[in-house]
């Protein structure tokens, strides 16, 4: 009988629904698949083998429907900023935006009337991987990043315990 007793009370975990939730978010983050300009060449060698980005849950998808990680990898232009946002739009509650490069960061070397300076002036972004173009461990570190802010916030609300300084 106190087998039984210490099987039961070594198995046992005692923990809150939104450290689960958090954990379930930050374990399985699903990007969406698709580039704009050279980063993205960049962004798909990190999901290849040699990098290997499934180890830390992330699989790329190919629908805004199915992801929750949006990686704006490359030069935005003021044309195609609509398109980002309807895309961003139509991607599920809870989401979260990486933003790669120095073009989607700041518009880069293209100060110029066509080019976005800067992709938080049309999405919210949560994590700035720096670089031109960054390298696929960048963008790992990015990632880790973005999850260790997805841990630091609440699960239910969103709202963040503290601030994530990401460089």
């Amino acid at each position: 009988m106190g087998g039984v007793n210490n099987a039961i009370r070594d198995s046992v975990l005692f923990t809150t629904a939104d450290s689960v939730i958090s954990w379930g978010r930050r374990s399985a983050l699903w990007p969406e698949t698709f580039g704009i300009a050279c980063c993205a060449i960049e962004m798909i060698s990190a999901g290849c083998a040699r990098y290997d980005l499934d180890r830390f849950g992330v699989v790329f998808r190919p629908s805004p429907r199915q992801s929750d990680v949006m990686i704006i990898a490359g030069t935005v232009t003021r044309k195609f900023a609509p398109v980002v946002r309807r895309l961003y739009d139509q991607m599920p509650e809870p989401r979260w935006v990486i933003a790669m490069g120095t073009c989607a960061i700041s518009g880069g070397v293209y100060n110029t009337y066509a080019v976005v300076q800067g992709s938080e002036t049309f999405v919210p972004v949560d994590v700035h991987v720096p670089g031109c173009p960054p390298r696929p461990e960048a963008l790992m570190h990015g990632f880790l990043l973005l999850q260790e802010k997805i841990k630091r916030s609440r699960a239910l609300t969103g709202t963040p315990l503290d601030r994530v300084t990401a460089s």
